[in-house]
This record gives structure tokens, C-alpha cells and sequence, in this order.
């Protein structure tokens, strides 16, 4: 059975442009790269099949330009030029890793193992090669675009996104790490020294780009955020049209490690499910009359009072259904990265790999989730390929 395919995308400068297909087998492959105008047909298949891998302009037509040989794999390559604006790619197939270190199979068994943050020493100990392949390999990912890996549709990119900075360290000092979620995956993470407006916009703007770059129209309708003012800035000016909705949960947690009665909780909640906003305000005003006659607590009236000055933003999410209210969903996937990183007690080095490390992280989590569990891994990189072309 053919592994499911996984097209990471990487925006390279000109001149380094691969563009990697999936082949039925590497016999086949081996039989088509010795002949013209079979291998011609093949890929004009391809093209059909998956245009997403092709740079647009491809629909102009290409030559067949010339062919490379790898003396380590023994395997021909071959490179096409665009008609339209005599760009040369070099076709890799599938089965072949990038730099042509190795094979595929060779390392997918390895690679859904370091989702569970398996050190790069036991994979040495188990496949072979040495600790630094391993960690080569892994780190690689990080250059790849999560948003072109992620989504195949360009018009699929999710318009109702959650969004939260996680906090870390970096040579003891205390670094933050802005991740975008939506759907339930990693669509944006990057690295940045302060949690003030600035470098928010630099670390969510990495989402931006490459969303932009696989659709220059996208423009997210929400983004739920919790209460810290500098974020929501942040958003503001990575996307001025965005709707910012207030995550209630955060709230009800606050309010529980002061107050932990089932009976707050529960009316915290019900209020919560409310059906419109009408029905909302006048809970939570309920709720407030409630707990001043059951709880003593200024602490719990005061954060009550808060959430009154903060109906209005809790409000925006009914005016969209398919929002996100809480940061459940940032949050899950947070603590996933929470897990590995305590575990290699945080960072050690410089930015650049810290991050590399973080965008390996989040595509091998994700894409394993949904392929690998069953059929193993198929890493197609994708190079210099713009939708804008």
C-alpha cells in the first residue's frame, strides 16, 4: 500500500526549487527516469492529480532541461524549466530524502517515534546512523512551512483560530512562545524574547506569511485569545478585520483557585451555555446577586465584577456560531509541547534552533495524528513553489 503523502512546503531563494512527487514505487520511478517521453506523461499525471505541488505558472507548459545524478543513492533526478518564466526545479521523488541522505523508509519508523520526544541516542542505538543524523533530520523539518504542510486547499485555511503564548526558557532566560491553532492543529509557532506588542506581531506574523503565501486573500473571520491586552494588539494589527473573542474558560479557572464550590462552578458553566447574548448578561448579572448572598469573598466578587466589564467581549463569540469560546483546543496542544520540552529541560542554545526545534515539533505531532498511526510516513518537500506565481 502506498504510505499516505505528506507535502511539506519550504520557500527557498531563487535557484533552489525541488519539487517532490509521489511515485507508485521506486521500480517505477528507475524505469520512467531513463525515458522521455514516458517520464513526461507520468508527471503530466501528476500535475493533473496533485496541482497543488506545482508551481502555477507549470499550466504554460515546461522542458525537460537535464538530469543529476547521485553517485550515494545511485539514483537519477531530473530537472524541468517553466516556459513561462524559465524557472528550473529538480523533480525528487518521494521515496528519496532531501540532500539525498537516505530513503524514506528508512527513517519513518524514527521520525513517529520522536513525536513522543524518544531521544535522538536511542534512535541511533535502534536504526543506526548516528545521534547527530537523527537530529539533522529532525531539525530540517523546522525549515518547512506548517500552514503549505497542513493544508492542501488554499481556501481551507481555517478562519476561526485560537491563539496563546506559551511560556519557556532559553539559556535560563525566560523566552515566549506564540502558537496559532485551528482545527485542532499546529498552524503557526515561533519564538520570541517578550510577551509585549512588538514581538507578538513577529511571532504570530509567521502565521500570517505563510498563510498569506498559500492564499494571498485569507483573512481569519476570529481568533480567541485570553486577557492579556498585548496579545490582542498583536492581532489587531496582524489582521485588522479579525473579531477577537474573550476565552471564558480562562475566567472560570481564575475563579475556581480562589473558590472551588460545585455549586459556583456549575452556575459558571450555565451561564456560559447561554443561548444569546441577551440570555447571557442577564445570567451573569444572576450570578452575581447569587454569590454575594452564598460567598464572603472579595476576591470572587471582585473577578464577578470583572467578567461584568468583560460581557461585551465574551459576547462576540454569538455572532459567530463556528468560534471558538474557550482555549481549550491552543491549550491541548500547548501541553503537548509543555510535555517534550520539560522533559529536555527547555533550551540550550540559539534562537534559530529552538525554533527549527518547535517547527518540528508541531508537524511531526500533527501529521502523525493522521497518518501515521496507520501507514507510516511519506515527507514530500516542496521548494521555492509560490502560489502567486
Amino acid at each position: 500500500m502506498m504510505p499516505s503523502l505528506l507535502v511539506i512546503m519550504e520557500i527557498t531563494s531563487p535557484g533552489h526549487k525541488t519539487i517532490c512527487l509521489p511515485f507508485q514505487s521506486e521500480a517505477e520511478y528507475r524505469k520512467l527516469i531513463t525515458k522521455g517521453s514516458p517520464f513526461r506523461a507520468k508527471l503530466d499525471e501528476l500535475i493533473a492529480k496533485h496541482p497543488e505541488l506545482f508551481p502555477s505558472s507549470i499550466s504554460e507548459g515546461y522542458w525537460l532541461h537535464d538530469s543529476i545524478h547521485s553517485k550515494k543513492l545511485d539514483i537519477t533526478t531530473r530537472r524541468i524549466k517553466l516556459v513561462a518564466n524559465q524557472a528550473v526545479y529538480q523533480i525528487r521523488p518521494a521515496f528519496v530524502l532531501p540532500y539525498m541522505v537516505g530513503m524514506t523508509d528508512e527513517v519513518e519508523k524514527a521520525m513517529y517515534l520522536r513525536r513522543f520526544g524518544v531521544p535522538f541516542e536511542a534512535l541511533a542505538y535502534v536504526f543506526g546512523h548516528d545521534p547527530n543524523f537523527w537530529y539533522r533530520l529532525h531539525q530540517g523539518l523546522g525549515r518547512f512551512s506548517l500552514v503549505g504542510t497542513t493544508v492542501k486547499d488554499p481556501e481551507a485555511i481555517p478562519i476561526n483560530l485560537t491563539a496563546d503564548e506559551k511560556h519557556s526558557w532559553l539559556l535560563g532566560d525566560r523566552v515566549y512562545i506564540p502558537t496559532t491553532v485551528g482545527t485542532g492543529c499546529f498552524l503557526g509557532v515561533d519564538i520570541v524574547e517578550s510577551a509585549e506588542t512588538p514581538d507578538l506581531v513577529k511571532g504570530y506574523g509567521t502565521f500570517r506569511d505563510e498563510a498569506l503565501n498559500l492564499n494571498p486573500g485569507y483573512q481569519p473571520e476570529t481568533v480567541t485569545l485570553d486577557g492579556w491586552e498585548q496579545s490582542h494588539c498583536a492581532w489587531k494589527i496582524i489582521f485588522s478585520g479579525v473579531a477577537i473573542i474573550l476565552c471564558y474558560l480562562h475566567s472560570v479557572l481564575d475563579i475556581q483557585k480562589r473558590c472551588r464550590k460545585k455549586k459556583l462552578t456549575g452556575r459558571l458553566w450555565h451561564t456560559y451555555k447561554s443561548p444569546t447574548k441577551r440570555h447571557f448578561a442577564q445570567r451573569l448579572r444572576r450570578l452575581r446577586e447569587w454569590a454575594k448572598r452564598h460567598t464572603k469573598q472579595e476576591s470572587i466578587h471582585k473577578r464577578l465584577a470583572g467578567m461584568k466589564v468583560k460581557s461585551k467581549q465574551f459576547q462576540v463569540a454569538y455572532d459567530y456560531p463556528d468560534a471558538a469560546r474557550t482555549s481549550n483546543m491552543v491549550d491541548r496542544l500547548m501541553n503537548y509541547q509543555d510535555r517534550l520540552l520539560r522533559t529536555m529541560q527547555y533550551f540550550h542554545g540559539a534562537t534559530d534552533v529552538a525554533r527549527l526545534y518547535l517547527r518540528s515539533m508541531a508537524l511531526l505531532m500533527q501529521k502523525s495524528r493522521k497518518n501515521l498511526a496507520r501507514q507510516g510516513l511519506l515527507i514530500c518537500l516542496r521548494n521555492g513553489v509560490k502560489r502567486t506565481m
